[in-house]
């Protein structure tokens, strides 16, 4: 290959990607728009610190084009931040709504529905834009909905709603 198409300095060519901001609505509780509050303010103090060795440390320049980008991101959740407030209806599952379902072998999980950004699957924490949170909403205990998964649809019931 010629040299004329590779990089001799490589540090001021890695170009982080966006994250990518979701296209759906960014509804949040009370909680978790203050947990976005305290990561751009996290974010912002951790970019102010790093500054002043970036010119001798091209390590601080990767990390502060990382911190930068993390920035805009959250930055761009609490612009489209809409608050949510906890609903009054307990008998139904609702966004912040702790789940407890079983499947037609017996099996039972826990799933908290949550916004985006706390989302955990290991946890048990669900993007309420997700498919199953999607199928759980709105249903009420002893329901069986169908959860559409790429493996095939499965059935689920709800066999507890618990909120905190």
């Amino acid at each position: 290959m010629s040299r004329a198409f590779v990089k001799e300095n490589d540090e001021e060519g890695d170009e982080l990607p966006e994250r990518p901001v979701p296209t759906h609505a960014n509804y949040v509780t009370v909680r978790g728009f203050a947990q976005l509050q305290a990561r751009v303010k996290e974010l912002a103090a951790a970019g102010e610190a790093l500054r002043p060795s970036v010119p001798e440390d091209t390590d601080a320049k990767r990390q502060l084009r990382v911190l930068e980008r993390d920035l805009r991101y959250f930055n761009a959740q609490l612009e489209r931040a809409e608050l949510v407030r906890a609903s009054s209806e307990h008998d139904a599952v609702h966004f912040g709504a702790r789940v407890t379902i079983g499947d037609d072998e017996g099996r039972q999980s826990v799933v908290r529905i949550v916004v985006d950004d706390e989302a955990d699957a290991a946890a048990g924490d669900i993007s309420w834009a997700s498919p199953l949170a999607r199928a759980l909403i709105g249903a009420h205990e002893g329901d069986v909905v169908t959860w559409r998964r790429p493996a095939g649809d499965a059935q689920i019931e709800i066999v507890a709603i618990h909120y905190a």
